[in-house]
């Protein structure tokens, strides 16, 4: 029982390490010919993960653009992952991020992650979690208001969410096979600094079936694993849409993947 809770917690860290923490660079990258301009309203990619060849968990990343705050344009970038097709007292994930940055320059202005989940297989999670964040101080403001918390985190002028970091690589970046990609990320938890290593080739995908593409992978360390490293691996295509197809987790215990299922577009 033990390993088979390990697997699945596996799958699990795959969604909320991968999915939320690198889906962000999905768009970003490519030949400049590639660069794609902001969308007109609404953008939405739908993936799916399974095991034994079973759903059991859905998420999407969606970008928004068009709405004011204080008079300047801004983008909305929504995150959700939500357990499918299981018993509830197994698990459960119903978990909600969401990244509103600033339109020009794509920098964070609030992450917010609202996070409920739980079962015999997971731990048990709920609660909500603001970060504010305060370039002209260098520093994110972290509040959890149901415990009436509030922390003041130092970190460089250039750091991103994992949400905010998707958006400023699908609007503004250009970049190329054989550069390396190095960002500073803070999710709430820990601040990373990592390296991603762009490499083109041809992937299989279940969506689209072999296509060309760029493959981004980077190491990292991962907590919940005793800071163990780990590899992470993102492809998209270079077909002028910088779809991203497949995202894929090497850990010591073993490797896994999720797929692109769907985009909608309006």
């Amino acid at each position: 029982m033990r390993s088979g809770q390990s697997v699945f917690k596996l799958w699990l860290l795959l969604f909320g390490v991968i999915f939320l923490l690198c889906g962000f660079i999905a768009n970003g990258a490519g030949h400049q010919e590639v660069r794609e301009g902001p969308v007109s309203s609404r953008k939405v990619f739908l993936f799916i993960a399974k095991k034994l060849g079973i759903p059991i968990l859905r998420g999407s990343i969606e970008i928004t653009q068009g709405s004011l705050e204080n008079g300047k344009p801004i983008y909305r970038i929504q995150a959700s992952i939500d357990s499918i097709r299981s018993p509830g007292f197994l698990f459960r994930m119903n978990n909600r991020f969401t990244s509103t940055i600033e339109g020009e320059t794509c920098f964070p202005i609030r992450y917010v992650k609202e996070i409920n989940q739980g079962g015999f297989l997971i731990r048990d999670k709920n609660y909500v979690q603001t970060l504010a964040f305060d370039f002209a101080h260098k520093r994110v403001i972290v509040e959890r208001p149901e415990r009436k918390e509030r922390e003041e985190i130092p970190v460089p002028s250039d750091t991103y969410d994992p949400l905010s970091m998707f958006a400023r690589c699908y609007l503004k970046e250009e970049i190329h096979p054989g550069k390396d990609i190095q960002m500073s990320i803070y999710d709430g938890l820990k601040l990373r600094q990592m390296i991603f290593h762009v490499k083109k080739e041809r992937v299989q995908s279940e969506l689209f079936g072999e296509v060309e593409a760029v493959r981004l992978e980077s190491a990292t360390s991962f907590s919940a694993f005793g800071d163990k490293e780990g590899i992470i691996r993102i492809w998209y295509t270079t077909d002028g849409k910088k779809t991203p197809l497949v995202m894929e987790l090497d850990l010591p215990i073993g490797s896994l993947k999720f797929e692109l299922e769907e985009v909608r577009e309006n």
